[in-house]
């Protein structure tokens, strides 16, 4: 388990399961990360026939304008999401991911509203986010968030299996 490293805003107390879920910072390029990175690209191949080829740095996901999270059940693992700074108040999800067999019990929807929380903390505006069309629990995740189509940016802007979104993080 990871000792929190920096304040996660507060979640809910509980899953409606009865599990909490818990929220903490790690490196980017820390073994746990890694592992779960490995994981999500993995799935990745199996959707996509590939990896996602997006230069990544684990300086762009450390303080103060990035972040990223690993959510843990009873200690365990569950999930990531990072935050990379975009500049003029936007912050890029990147490395959304729960793990196969704790999907469909609430925690990317839990993740989500924790990394939104997290993106206003760290004084963003705008969450803006890529994602594949072979993804759609993750679009009808997104899209039931609130998150609307934005102008392609980055690695992936002229792909025909991206989708780009955006959402205004309130005040």
């Amino acid at each position: 388990m990871l000792p929190p490293s920096a304040p996660v805003p507060p979640l809910p107390p509980a899953h409606p399961g009865g599990h909490r879920l818990v929220l903490v910072e790690a490196a980017y390029d820390s073994a746990l990360v890694q592992t779960l990175v490995e994981e999500v690209q993995a799935e990745y191949v199996v959707r996509y026939g590939g990896p996602d080829d997006t230069p990544l740095s684990p300086a762009e996901f450390a303080p103060p304008g990035g972040a990223f999270l690993v959510a843990l059940v009873d200690g365990e693992p569950v999930g990531t999401a990072g935050l990379r700074d975009h500049g003029g108040g936007d912050v890029e999800l990147k490395r959304m991911y729960v793990r196969t067999a704790h999907r469909r019990r609430g925690y990317a929807r839990l993740l989500l509203a924790a990394v939104e929380e997290r993106a206003r903390a760290l004084g963003h505006r705008r969450l803006v986010l890529e994602t594949g069309l072979m993804q759609p629990e993750a679009v009808a995740l997104y899209r039931s968030a609130g998150y609307e189509d934005t102008a392609p940016y980055g690695y992936y802007a002229d792909s025909e299996h991206s989708l780009h979104l955006a959402k205004a993080l309130p005040a």
